[in-house]
């Protein structure tokens, strides 16, 4: 299978840069698989994971929104995080969770109910990749 160069970079980090295979993100209007020499494009991200496929090994990573842009042998996605399963601490995660969740039901007064979705989204995620983790 013919590769290309994928980079996932974070404002912290260059989370992953290596040739691969194959990658399926989320965009916001559903997921996507992405091979070499895929059409030119540029588009948003929804919260979700990357999978990357290599050598017919696949390895899953948990992403914020940002934008992946595609060129015929290079994918570059801009996210505002990036994580292996092994760097979830999943508690964490089931704590925000459950705060987003309670937020929601309880709709206070002043609540922003679009931020409190993506950190319900956001942790819901987190949580799902870590646990990818756990069944290996």
């Amino acid at each position: 299978m013919a590769k290309f160069m994928l980079e996932i970079v974070t404002p912290d980090r260059v989370f992953y840069k290596q040739e691969t295979d194959m990658i399926i993100i989320r965009g916001l209007e559903g997921e996507m698989g992405i091979l070499r020499d895929h059409e030119p494009f540029v588009t948003p991200l929804d919260i979700g994971q990357v999978r990357i496929k290599n050598d017919g090994q696949i390895k899953i990573a948990a992403l914020s929104q940002g934008y992946v842009q595609v060129s015929e042998e290079k994918v570059v996605i801009l996210s505002d995080t990036a994580e292996w399963p092994e760097e979830i601490d999943i508690e964490r995660a089931e704590k925000a969770k459950e705060r987003a969740a309670k937020r929601l039901e309880q709709k206070p007064e002043g609540l922003d109910i679009l931020r409190a979705e993506i950190a319900l989204k956001k942790a819901a995620i987190r949580i799902g990749t870590a646990k990818i983790n756990q069944r290996h």
